[in-house]
Formats: structure tokens, C-alpha cells, sequence
């Protein structure tokens, strides 16, 4: 599983940094891969409100936040960390935040769901100078539309006031500690899920599509991950278009290597697609194999019938699993 913290205050080694590293370092300890992206250090414009995100779905500023869109996508957990500047984020993530408006447009716009929408969960860490009655009012409206903006439910917060000097979090009583529990509290189902991984050559367009279907049906009981033996340099554009045709948002995915995706944790099955002798032999790691053509260089209408043919196999993979099938 995959925990992203966006840590906002400009001070690296501040107050916030110290509560959001603790917060991380508890869920790589029980078994979490985790990273951290100090915003304030990045190259993120804002938002220029020129209309493209609702006209296209995605952002056309080239600048940080096209590293950050792939994460948010692929993030079990997000956490939001800044500390108070006027009632509100500081401008550094409120920059990262306004240009999630991509996001929202492909949902609400688009009419398209990202698969890992249902089961995604966002946490506020927020500090404050003043001890102020509605001191974190502001950031936790903002928090909370900017994790539905990124396709994730708002798990709550914790909010300190009077933090102001240097180290002055670790002096508090309770706050580290609860940085930890909490991290623990959000992250333990997560890794309580099967791990399942699909392997095809490229990583382009089968263990994609296949991917996808599961987290999207069953992301709450297994964490899926796909890879190539050989991986192209992007996802195929048919393969996204045939996927939007049932729904599903696969934007900002991008092919990964095998080792790539085994930083995630050894999964306890391989599904294979047409890699043959290239796809992995794990000790104790159980391997079948799905012999479906690779539709790479097809027609759309051929992308369409593999699709809908992993489609049923992922369905009949998941009957054991599944009770009732939510929509989006």
C-alpha cells in the first residue's frame, strides 16, 4: 500500500515536517511504502482558471504537479499537512490544491471514475500559532474538497494550536503519539488486503485494463498492481478511450517495471498475460496464466473485445470476494 504525505509548510524541518514524518514513519514501520513531498520546494503554478481541465480533463501548465497527478491516482492514503496562514493552507499547497481542479473536472465534468476512488483516504495534519475559537475551520473546508476533488473520502484531522516556536510539536503531550495511532488506525486495513499482480509485456494495456476492473470492484479486499517485462513509455491511448467507455478514468497511469511494482510488497498471486518466459517466478508466489491477445497495434473494436474479456474474468476472479457490486 501506498501512503503520500503533502507536507506545505515552507520550513522543511519545521513543526508540520516533525507531525508529518512521524505520521509516516509509524505506517512504513507496520508495513507501508510511504513518500513525502515537501510542496513548498516544488515548481507548482497556480492555477490560471483557463477552462481546459473541463474542455480536456487535464491541466495544460507544464510544471511539478505532472509528477503529482500519477501519485494522488496511485495513493491508498493522502495526507494533507500545512500549518495555518490566515485561517487557511499555506499558498505553496493551496497551489497544488487549486490545480487539482483537473481532477475534479474528469470526475464531475467527464463523467469518468477513477477505479480507486471508493476506497482512497485523506487526513488533515494542521498547526496553528493563535488559539483561536474557528482557527482550522477554513483549512478543514478546503481539506475536505480537495480530497473529494483527488477521489478520497475526509478521515478526519488533528489540529494543534499555540505551535509557533521550533520543536515546540515534539513538547506536546499527546501529539506525536497520536500521529502515530491514527497512521496506524487508517493504514491497518490496507494492509490486511491480498496482493495481486498482472504482468503483460508493455504494461500498456491488458494487466492495465485488468487492474483497474479489480480495484474498482474490490479495492477494499486487495491491493493489485500491474507491471510490463518490457514497459513502454505510455499507457495505449485506445486502451484508455475503450475504458472510458464503461466509466473508468484511466488517466495518469503510467507503465512500470516489475521491480518497480514489487517495492509495494511481494503479492501472493501473478497473473500473467502474454509475457511467457520474460514474467516473473516468485518462491511461494502463485502463477496463472490468461491467454489473451495483445491488442497493442489493433483496431479499437479488437481493443473492445479484450477488454470486455477481461472483464469477465476479473468478475468471475472476484465472485468469491465479492457480495454486492457498488456503482460509483
Amino acid at each position: 500500500m501506498f501512503v503520500l504525505g503533502l507536507q506545505g509548510s515552507p520550513r522543511t524541518k519545521g513543526n508540520t515536517s516533525i507531525l508529518l514524518s512521524t505520521f509516516l514513519e509509524e505506517a512504513q514501520r507496520i508495513g507501508a511504502f510511504t513518500q513525502r513531498l515537501d510542496v513548498a520546494r516544488m515548481n507548482i503554478s497556480p492555477c490560471l482558471e483557463c477552462g481546459t481541465c473541463d474542455e480536456e480533463g487535464f491541466c495544460p501548465v507544464d510544471d511539478d504537479m505532472e509528477q503529482v497527478y500519477p501519485m494522488l491516482r496511485q495513493a491508498d492514503i493522502i495526507v494533507m499537512a500545512t500549518p495555518i496562514f490566515f485561517y487557511g493552507a499555506t499558498a505553496q499547497l493551496k497551489a497544488l490544491i487549486d490545480r487539482s481542479q483537473a481532477l475534479w473536472s474528469r470526475k464531475y465534468v467527464h463523467k469518468l471514475v477513477d477505479p480507486g476512488r471508493r476506497w482512497r483516504r485523506g487526513f488533515l495534519l494542521s498547526l496553528g500559532a493563535t488559539k483561536g475559537k474557528n482557527l482550522f475551520d477554513g483549512v478543514t473546508l478546503t481539506a475536505k474538497y480537495f480530497f473529494d476533488a483527488v477521489g478520497a473520502s475526509f478521515d478526519g484531522s488533528l489540529t494543534y494550536r499555540q505551535i509557533e516556536n521550533a520543536g515546540e510539536i515534539a513538547k506536546h503531550p499527546s501529539a506525536l503519539k497520536d500521529a502515530r495511532e491514527k497512521a496506524g488506525e487508517i493504514a491497518t486495513p490496507f494492509l490486511k488486503r491480498k496482493k495481486l499482480l498482472f504482468v503483460c509485456t508493455e504494461n500498456a494495456c491488458r494487466s492495465q485494463m485488468a487492474s483497474a476492473f479489480v480495484q474498482h470492484n474490490a479495492g477494499d479486499k486487495i491491493e493489485v498492481e500491474s507491471a510490463g517485462s518490457a514497459p513502454a513509455q505510455e499507457i495505449n491511448p485506445l486502451m484508455e478511450e475503450v475504458m472510458g467507455e464503461k466509466g473508468i478514468d484511466m488517466a495518469f497511469r503510467k507503465p512500470k517495471s516489475i521491480d518497480e511494482a514489487l517495492r509495494f510488497g511481494k503479492p501472493e498471486s501473478i497473473i500473467s498475460m502474454g509475457c511467457e518466459e520474460t514474467c516473473p517466478h516468485l518462491p511461494g508466489v502463485a502463477r496463472h496464466e490468461w491467454d489473451l491477445p495483445d491488442p497493442s497495434g489493433k483496431k479499437i473494436a479488437f481493443m473492445r473485445k479484450v477488454r470486455d474479456e477481461i472483464e469477465e474474468r476479473v468478475d468471475k476472479l472476484l465472485s468469491p470476494d465479492i457480495v454486492e457490486k457498488q456503482e460509483a
